[in-house]
């Protein structure tokens, strides 16, 4: 579970966007970063018994700076109003797909998948999904997965308009494969977040999406 106190860290940061306030606020910080690697820390402690390829990582290998990278964007606040990890083997910057968690009060979800992978990569898993598209609908359509998770993300940014070069139009598969991401989203609310229950309820997710991201790693993995 997560202390109330990060979550109000965040409603304030959200208020207070700027340096001045958080170097004031830098204590608070430190604690809601603590608490969020302990967190993390404990998910990959209990997941990493059904998935391997995550055990030996640290919350370090998984946290994501708060810091903005504001080069090129037109939002120039310093910081993230939010807290992520992705837990991926190899770390966050693996190419691989894996498990994220997001932190952002009201806001705040579970889920993975590959987000936005490399024009080779995206080649490997549409042709994955074709070949194998009995399989690839099987995990989709589970119970369970459709329970948690609905449907993969799909709109603009993630799918193409129209098919792919090479690929029909009545392609059983083409809605997933017009995908230029596969990624399943969980919604976590604020009570969720302060539960002693969480570290479960993150657990059981997880092992929800662990086909979906071992079919999408076998193909990365070709």
């Amino acid at each position: 579970m997560l202390q109330k106190a990060s979550l109000s860290f965040l409603k304030n940061l959200k208020k207070n966007n700027h340096r001045e306030w958080f170097e004031k606020n830098r204590a608070s910080y430190q604690a809601a970063k603590e608490d969020m690697s302990n967190l993390v820390e404990e998910v990959i402690a209990n997941f990493g018994k059904k998935d391997p390829g995550i055990a030996m990582l640290t919350a370090k290998d998984c946290l994501f700076r708060i810091n903005r990278d504001v080069r090129f964007s037109k939002n120039k606040d310093p910081y993230k109003t939010n807290m992520g990890a992705s837990i991926v083997s190899g770390g966050k910057k693996s190419p691989m797909a894996g498990y994220y968690i997001h932190i952002e009060p009201g806001k705040s979800f579970m889920g993975g998948g590959r987000y936005m992978a490399e024009a080779d990569e995206i080649k490997k898993i549409r042709q994955e999904i074709d070949y194998n598209w009995d399989a690839f609908k099987k995990i989709i359509s589970n119970k369970k997965f459709k329970d948690c998770y609905g449907e993969l993300e799909k709109g603009e940014g993630i799918s193409l308009s129209r098919e792919p070069r090479g690929y029909e139009k009545d392609n059983p598969a083409i809605d997933y494969i017009k995908l230029k991401s596969w990624i399943a989203t969980s919604p976590l609310t604020d009570a969720d977040l302060t539960s002693k229950d969480l570290v479960k309820k993150i657990t059981a997710a997880f092992e929800t999406l662990q086909p979906l991201i071992y079919f999408l790693n076998e193909a990365l993995e070709a």
